[in-house]
């Protein structure tokens, strides 16, 4: 069967693309947040993972108010880079895992949850960018990926315990599935920040480091925050967090943390980083 060898939680700040992209990871603003990023390149180097899954939102690239899944699954082939307004990304086109995908959709739907299949679609920076904080800069991206893309963007999105029970049922499809590939899930986004009105710029460390001790060590407990939680605490934007429990709901109950970091301020935002193998 299908091994998930590990996870990884990354914030998806698309500031961070465009220094990347232009060449500015070594600048006196820059530099102590990538400074923080070989240990996780490392790790991704060890393990060398076959398809990861990356559970992401979109930012109106795929999707738009017109329509907006809960879960999407994109189950193409190729995915091309999607054009945020200023530009695409100068990175490789990401591709795709069908035969594993189709897998996924059949054992979730199956597991009693409706899934959105997404057949063309291209992905933005809160896909690309976690990719680019994993492998850097290649030619090509070293692993094929599936797409989970999560509403977190219009009221109301899922709660946290959803998004692990979701991981949990991504893990009984993974075990289930017959190949030999090495998987590793992302879940991305957040961690503190707020965009807009009175309290935009908010940062929260002290919650943010609470958020990821119970990730860790008490799952079940951080799937219960509820959405004014995220809320109060962590700014509007702070919802996406929901989104790191689906990958620790694939994981083990017990976990072993490889890998911690954090970051203030990236953009206006708390840049957290997270590699977990099972214990």
């Amino acid at each position: 069967m299908a091994d998930l060898v590990g996870a990884i939680g990354t914030s998806h700040i698309p500031a961070v693309g465009v220094a990347i992209d232009k060449g500015r990871t070594q600048d006196d603003y820059w530099k102590p947040y990538f400074d923080k990023l070989p240990p996780a390149r490392e790790w991704m180097a060890k393990v060398s993972p076959d398809v990861c899954i990356v559970v992401y939102n979109d930012h109106a690239s795929a999707f738009s108010l017109e329509l907006i899944p809960t879960f999407a699954l994109g189950m193409a082939e190729r995915f091309g880079i999607a054009d945020e307004g200023f530009g695409k990304r100068p990175v490789p086109d990401v591709m795709g895992h069908p035969e594993l995908a189709w897998h996924l959709a059949e054992s979730l739907i199956l597991d009693e949850f409706d899934m959105t299949l997404v057949n063309e679609m291209e992905v933005d920076h809160g896909l690309t960018v976690p990719l680019s904080v994993a492998y850097g800069q290649p030619d090509a991206w070293p692993c094929k990926v599936i797409p989970l893309a999560v509403n977190v963007v219009q009221y109301p999105p899922p709660t946290g315990n959803r998004c692990f029970r979701l991981g949990q049922a991504i893990r009984r499809a993974i075990d289930s599935y017959p190949g030999d590939e090495r998987i590793v899930i992302f879940g991305t986004g957040g961690m503190s920040h707020q965009l807009q009105a009175q309290r935009a710029g908010l940062i929260n460390e002290a919650w943010d480091a609470r958020f990821l001790d119970l990730l860790v060590n008490d799952p079940e407990a951080a799937a219960l925050i509820p959405h004014i939680e995220y809320l109060r605490e962590a700014g509007s934007e702070g919802i996406e967090l929901v989104m790191w429990l689906i990958m620790r709901g694939a994981m083990n109950p017990d976990v072993k943390e490889i890998y911690r970091a954090t970051h203030v301020p990236t953009s206006n935002t708390h840049n957290g980083l997270l590699v977990l193998e099972n214990a």
